[in-house]
């Protein structure tokens, strides 16, 4: 939106021209998101306070999360506005990229905000049912997966890349939509599986969020995507500036979601969140290396489906209590250590991934 009165006053001062840069627009987009967030953080914790919009803890949970009864939920509503604010606000509208991952980290949103309403007034932590809630992700998840498609031009399209080899794509057809449709799906729920301590889950988005913004600065320059050898795509660029808003109102939300937690993330923005990152791999074609980045994300998942799968089969837990953070947790590890530890495993991860730009 500034971008069209930035370049209606570079007709009278050529000092505007320098917010046709991405990354002169990236910085601000961060910069916007993370100051609306520490703006309006402490107004909507109050809101949340004053109807009690209070996280329902769950019964069968550690012991210790009984102390987090009466905290508020919903703070990715804070998340949710900062970023798509300060998209609006820096981002090239006319690019069809920006609307897509709009529309689908809002619809997640709106998914997560039903989920967490229903947590509240029933006084519980199931939210809407698990069918109902992988039927309406499927349903966005698929009009995103089609608008992407129908408007894409790349050759490798419905290629796989496979990163850390030169010149490396398997051509997989209409496979590849199905992947890209279980990678928006499947990280939406990572992250929101993830989200069950203080700040676990909102700093490896960042970091992640961070990295995919870079990866989606240089595809979308047809230079930097030449000599680093991976996919040009055309108006990926864009893109930086959402990632660089996620980073931005991530921070300004990990202000108040520090250890102890003022305010929870909830469905709201962890479903968004995770949706948001499944969907910009999709388009600029890092799915694996995402996978790679977001490995914190994977694991707690896995830890999920392994508890699950074995507890059938054989009656046995494999871990104390799944997801992995709370079989620390019973194992004895204080909260911030895990959360932080966890940190630790997300920055390596991120830098392995963003090694693959270089090592092909």
């Amino acid at each position: 939106m500034l971008l069209y009165l930035t370049e209606y006053l570079a007709k009278f001062d050529s000092g505007f021209f320098v917010f046709n840069y991405i990354t002169i627009r990236a910085i601000l987009g961060a910069l916007t998101a993370l100051i609306v967030s520490l703006v309006l953080g402490p107004k909507m914790i109050a809101k949340f306070h004053a109807i009690q919009l209070n996280q329902p803890v769950r019964d069968d949970g550690p012991e210790t999360h009984k102390s987090k009864v009466g905290t508020p939920t919903m703070g990715g509503a804070l998340i949710l506005m900062s970023v798509s604010l300060s998209t609006l606000l820096w981002a090239e509208l006319s690019n069809y990229f920006i609307w897509v991952i709009l529309f689908v980290t809002v619809s997640f949103g709106i998914l997560g905000y039903i989920d967490d309403y229903r947590k509240i007034i029933k006084n519980n932590s199931a939210g809407i049912s698990a069918k109902t809630k992988i039927f309406w992700q499927s349903v966005i998840a698929l009009v995103a997966v089609i608008w992407i498609y129908k408007s894409n031009t790349d050759i490798h399209a419905t290629s796989l890349l496979i990163p850390y080899l030169k010149n490396t794509f398997i051509e997989i057809g209409i496979l590849h939509l199905v992947i890209s449709f279980f990678f928006i799906i499947g990280f939406s729920n990572a992250v929101n599986l993830t989200d069950g301590l203080d700040g676990l889950a909102i700093m490896p988005t960042v970091l992640v969020g961070g990295a995919l913004g870079i990866f989606a600065y240089v595809t979308g320059n047809i230079n930097f995507s030449s000599y680093l050898e991976i996919p040009y795509v055309e108006g990926a660029g864009e893109i930086f500036v959402f990632c660089a808003s996620i980073a931005g109102a991530g921070l300004g939300f990990l202000w108040f979601n520090t250890y102890p937690a003022q305010v929870f993330m909830g469905d709201v923005g962890s479903l968004s969140l995770g949706a948001a990152l499944g969907v910009v791999a999709v388009i600029i074609k890092q799915e694996i290396v995402l996978a790679i980045m977001g490995g914190v994300f994977v694991v707690e998942t896995l830890s999920v489906m392994i508890q699950v799968i074995s507890f059938k089969l054989t009656g046995k837990r494999i871990f104390r209590m799944a997801p992995l953070h709370h079989h620390y947790e019973l194992k004895g590890w204080k909260e911030p250590k895990i959360i932080v530890r966890f940190w630790i495993v997300t920055v390596v991860l991120v830098l392995i991934g963003l090694a693959s730009l270089k090592i092909r």
